[in-house]
């Protein structure tokens, strides 16, 4: 080859790798430009709506917004992106697609969930208040309930005109959402709280000022306000409320029941058929190891007997809300000893173990993780259920705090808080129970090889949990898809967990009220489960947990498929680098 000849390829090799990288820069900043818009936009005045908005026409500007996004976005070539702006991208387009899903589907007609709702969703605004700043901005709160509750009165009364509600049945015991704010004086009420440890460098007369604001609120916007609440839902809503239960039976049920498990799953590879069969098949495998556990107790009698003893035998069950309280917290403190073998990077974040709040505790699922902001000076906190110690499980502690708090949701959402500049904001905010209950339910996983579980009761108590989260596989697809009555999935649930029956109906009110959500866990934890195992069998001896790990959690929240593509190009870099 001639001198001129090798100049010349040289040349056009430089010219490609130069037109490639205009290609890469002008996309990426076309990208930039979409992803600004979409995080500076405001939708709402919050200094005139602190609560939020949540009207008809605001949804629908909203989901103009996004489509207009989503037009832009569909004008970017992302071949020539960096790994971040893909993720970027494909996250954004994810994002917004749901916003236009929400209008189009009414999603804000039905702002009521089984242990939850707009009205009890204000006991998050109860905190200590450290200074004047917050001080008058939770006044202003106080005094905005009333529009609010308009708003969604508005919402509520034309949602049952449609027959889009929530089914009669998950209300049994919802009047605690509401009663216990309804006070005879303004100090006994849990919204005045706060008021009564105020900063200590507060000036006598704001404190004067704030405590009458205070009373003032209390007794003219939060006490007449549930009583409103109260009113509407006990005269108008529960009277008029479907009796069915399967999201199938609203207008447009399946298609939007098929959304949700788009959405839950990050993915349009599954549909009801495909996930009632995985279910079924998880329940078959996870019994088995449960049959082996009690064969090895000793235990004499049948799977139902087992199941009986466990929730029967007072060992069990802790005696006072305190001793549970402490378990979880040693539970927690043994695991965080474990973590820097099997995580290179962990979270500055700390965490407390709490229990939940008394005025939605009675409702209230097990245990859930509240996070927090990375600039907050509050902690993560893991909240464990102290109501009805009857029905709280002791040996299930250990596989609940691995979800709830480390190595489960506190660590994965801390670490993606404190991401900081290297990916968008929203990516910082963004939540997708696919990645995060997928997350949580492989903790509880990865504490078996951490070594937390230290009794055949524990072992079994993860194994529970594991069954939990493969019935609702078969349970939600049943009730939404299949025509299952409450009384079959409490039936399917009690014969193939061990939860308190307590657990067992709070948990099945949950899934009959929010259709796909409690698929997310299962399939997200299939999925890191595989590509782990595919990860060790191609990789050997070269396989390192810590670097799995990090490959799983150091683009903060993404969805399975991106997942799945960061690991495989994990493990052929590994293994070429073995090369």
């Amino acid at each position: 080859m001639n001198f001129f000849r090798i100049v010349t390829i040289i040349f056009i090799l430089l010219t490609i790798q130069s037109c490639d990288k205009y290609r890469s820069s002008k996309n990426s900043n076309s990208l930039n430009t979409i992803i600004d818009a979409y995080q500076n936009h405001r939708g709402y005045d919050s200094k005139k709506y602190p609560l939020g908005l949540v009207t008809k026409e605001y949804y629908k500007k909203e989901a103009d917004f996004a489509n207009n996004l989503l037009a832009n976005l569909s004008l970017i070539d992302t071949t020539f992106l960096e790994e971040n702006d893909k993720i970027s991208f494909k996250l954004l387009s994810f994002k917004l697609q749901d916003i236009v899903d929400y209008y189009n589907y009414e999603r804000y007609l039905n702002p009521l969930l089984s242990d939850a709702g707009f009205h009890s969703s204000f006991g998050y605004m109860v905190k200590p208040l450290y200074n004047y700043k917050q001080v008058k901005n939770y006044i202003k709160k106080l005094n905005a309930i009333p529009d609010y509750v308009d708003q969604h009165f508005v919402n509520l009364r034309d949602g049952l005109t449609k027959g889009v509600s929530q089914p009669l049945i998950i209300f049994k015991g919802y009047e605690s959402t509401y009663n216990d704010h309804i006070t005879n004086s303004y100090k006994e009420n849990y919204f005045y709280s706060p008021f009564m440890n105020l900063p200590d460098d507060l000036s006598e007369n704001q404190i004067d000022s704030i405590l009458y604001e205070g009373q003032k609120a209390i007794e003219e916007s939060v006490i007449p306000e549930f009583k409103r609440i109260k009113e509407f839902f006990e005269e108008e809503y529960f009277p008029n409320t479907r009796t069915t239960i399967g999201v199938s039976n609203i207008p447009n049920g399946l298609d939007y029941y098929q959304n949700r498990i788009n959405y839950y799953t990050t993915s349009t590879s599954y549909n009801a058929d495909i996930i009632h069969k995985i279910g079924l098949d998880e329940v078959s495998r996870i019994r088995k190891e449960m049959e082996k556990i009690i064969s090895n107790l000793k235990f004499k009698g049948s799977f139902d007997d087992f199941f009986d003893f466990l929730r029967t035998d007072e060992r069990f069950y802790a005696k006072t809300p305190r001793e549970l309280l402490m378990f979880a917290r040693d539970i927690s403190k043994r695991i965080d000893a474990r973590l820097p073998k099997f995580f290179k990077t962990l979270p500055r974040k700390p965490y407390g173990v709490a229990p939940v709040p008394d005025a939605i505790a009675p409702k209230y699922t097990g245990g859930r993780y509240v996070g927090t902001s990375k600039n907050s000076t509050e902690p993560g906190y893991y909240w464990v259920n102290t109501y009805d110690l009857k029905s709280r499980t002791l040996y299930t502690i250990p596989a609940l705090t691995a979800h709830e708090g480390v190595p489960g949701h506190h660590l994965q959402g801390s670490l993606n808080n404190e991401l900081g500049d290297s990916i968008p904001r929203f990516r910082r905010n963004l939540y997708l129970s696919a990645y995060g209950e997928g997350w949580g339910l492989y903790s509880e996983f990865l504490a078996d090889d951490m070594g937390i579980y230290t009794t055949e009761y524990e072992q079994f108590g993860k194994l529970t949990y594991e069954m939990w989260r493969a019935c609702r596989l078969v349970v939600d697809t049943g009730i939404h898809a299949m025509g299952w009555t409450r009384e079959k999935a409490v039936e399917y649930m009690s014969k193939n967990t061990a939860l308190s029956l307590h657990e067992i109906n709070t948990e099945v009110d949950r899934y009959i009220s929010w259709p796909g959500q409690a698929l997310s866990y299962k399939i997200g934890e299939i999925k890191i489960r595989e590509l782990r195992k595919k990860a060790k069998d191609v990789l050997g001896n070269k396989f390192d947990i810590r670097d799995f790990h990090e490959v799983i959690l150091s683009q903060g929240t993404v969805t399975l498929s991106i997942m799945e593509e960061r690991i495989n190009n994990y493990i052929n870099t590994t293994r070429d680098e073995q090369d």
